[in-house]
């Protein structure tokens, strides 16, 4: 049986969830966006062709309500809506931070409760969710959000104490990415291209290493190594990586963003 969404939140990501779930081919009558703002429900009336409704409205009924807003809405957000979930729902936040027993709390009895952290390739269809169940979360329940999430891109279903870890490697990776394309094009036009040109192979590069990493059985170590000729152009770009701290900086900084995320979370 179609299962009924709700989605609250109409900024970018809410918009690019409600996108991919209605390109998945979910019916458009049984999905829902929230939105209060009439300027914005037009919008997105004539571009989806969706039911936009407040957020009280918009949950009843609804089998799966996915909370896209930002973590310092969540609360107020929660308390909106409990009156009106269905003790029979599946709660998903997409909000940095939120902790499953956060969501418990402000919730019926009997309301799942899921913790997903997306990130912004999501707006292409290759986002990555780390997903992770609540305590009572029924295989078939996480299997639906899985499911759902999968519209957008990957998923991979974690324990929440590894959440930390998800948003420090893939919430906030790409920005690691675009760090490294910026390095790349930077290198590109000081050695004579123009900045289109450089663009253009830095970013083709890294979709094609990407691909080659995602679908390859072997290690990102062993796929390095087989461009890094002795004493050739790449070993030579390597060596200066190594040599500026480039890798144990990249780590270092990961490590920082775990901690970071923790420290926004709050205690346990």
């Amino acid at each position: 049986m179609t299962q009924r969404i709700a989605i609250l939140g109409a900024g970018v990501m809410g918009e690019t969830l409600l996108s991919a779930i209605l390109a998945s081919g979910h019916p458009v009558d049984q999905v829902v966006i929230s939105e209060k703002r009439a300027d914005r429900a037009a919008e997105l009336r004539a571009a989806h062709g969706v039911d936009v409704a407040d957020n009280a409205e918009a949950v009843a009924g609804a089998d799966i309500v996915l909370l896209v807003v930002k973590p310092q809405d969540v609360p107020a957000l929660l308390d909106e809506i409990a009156g009106s979930v269905s003790p029979a729902a599946t709660v998903v936040s997409l909000a940095a931070g939120i902790r499953t027993d956060t969501m418990r709390a402000a919730l019926p009895d009997g309301v799942a409760v899921v913790r997903a952290m997306p990130n912004t390739p999501a707006l292409v269809g290759e986002g990555m969710f780390g997903v992770s169940p609540g305590p009572g979360v029924t295989d078939q329940q996480l299997a639906a959000v899985v499911s759902l999430l999968e519209s957008g891109g990957r998923v991979a279903v974690v324990d929440e104490s590894l959440q930390d870890a998800v948003t420090a490697v893939s919430g906030s990776g790409p920005a690691y990415v675009f760090y490294l394309a910026e390095a790349m094009i930077a290198g590109g036009v000081a050695q004579g291209l123009d900045l289109d040109t450089a663009r253009t192979l830095a970013a083709q590069t890294l979709v094609g290493a990407a691909k080659l990493l995602s679908e390859s059985p072997d290690t990102a170590e062993e796929l390095r190594r087989r461009v890094t000729s002795p004493n050739g152009t790449t070993h030579a770009a390597i060596t200066t990586f190594d040599d500026r701290g480039v890798k144990d900086g990249l780590v270092a900084g990961v490590v920082a963003a775990a901690a970071r995320s923790a420290e926004l979370s709050g205690p346990a």
